[in-house]
């Protein structure tokens, strides 16, 4: 009997003690860059886990998940991606939830360049205009879709600059190279505060970014791929993703 009490303390001790540390790697959208970072900083304080992600645009993830790359989970631009890969059998049926909502702004990063009502689409003065390539990330496709609802699409693609992803378009109107583009609400909104001139774009003027998660088959069965998921799902993530400006 002495031994069975020690065993049974034993598992006690174990069954109470931290679960093992593992990894978790994901595969983020561009434009969620910020706040996924700061999602992963509280996940990893909360659970021990360590998240590795990568940044892109989710065109080239679908790609790279596709090729046999080791993600764990899509934190994707759109839900049309990750139900794509679900019905490919490259991601997790039932899976899938929507934690962001995002917003499209046209910005530049000089005050008073861009007007609040969108005019200076219409109006011109500018040589370059940064946009995403369509085919690679929504929030290209939105902005293309928002431009034609403006009935200014043909006249403005001459002066496209176009990038591979929402980073690089950031990144071309950060430099100066585009003298304003399309991008995230979330990559010019710093406490609450944007620098240079944005105008919102009407959500009607195009269609709604829903930013779907899902987990890919090679996280299937991971306790750390499911205990993120759940932590993406909960009011400190939402928390976060609310403070860049997005829905959810």
């Amino acid at each position: 009997m002495p031994s069975l009490g020690k065993a049974l303390v034993f598992c006690a001790l174990a069954l109470s003690g931290p679960a093992r540390a593992d990894e978790v790697q994901v595969a983020v959208a561009a434009n969620f860059t910020a706040a996924a970072k700061l999602i992963a900083a509280g996940f990893e304080r909360e659970s021990g886990h360590r998240i590795i992600s990568s940044f892109g645009s989710t065109g080239s993830f679908y790609a790279q998940i596709r090729n046999g790359a080791p993600f764990d989970m899509l934190l994707a631009a759109d839900e049309e991606t990750p139900a794509r890969l679900v019905k490919e059998g490259s991601a997790v049926a039932g899976s899938q939830f929507t934690c962001a909502v995002g917003k499209l702004v046209l910005w530049s990063a000089t005050p008073g360049t861009v007007d609040g009502q969108g005019e200076i689409l219409k109006r011109g003065g500018f040589d370059h205009i940064a946009v995403t390539n369509p085919k690679l990330a929504p929030y290209g496709a939105a902005a293309v879709e928002a431009m034609k609802s403006l009935g200014v699409y043909d006249a403005l693609q001459p002066r496209f600059v176009m990038a591979e992803n929402l980073t690089q378009t950031y990144q071309f109107v950060r430099s100066g190279n585009a003298q304003l583009g399309f991008v995230a609400l979330s990559q010019v909104l710093q406490d609450g505060k944007i620098e240079g001139s944005t105008w919102l774009v009407p959500p009607n003027l195009y269609p709604p970014i829903r930013q779907d998660a899902v987990m890919l088959e090679k996280g299937r069965g991971k306790s750390a791929v499911l205990s993120f998921m759940m932590y993406l799902k909960g009011n400190e993530a939402k928390a976060i993703i609310k403070s860049f400006g997005y829905g959810v």
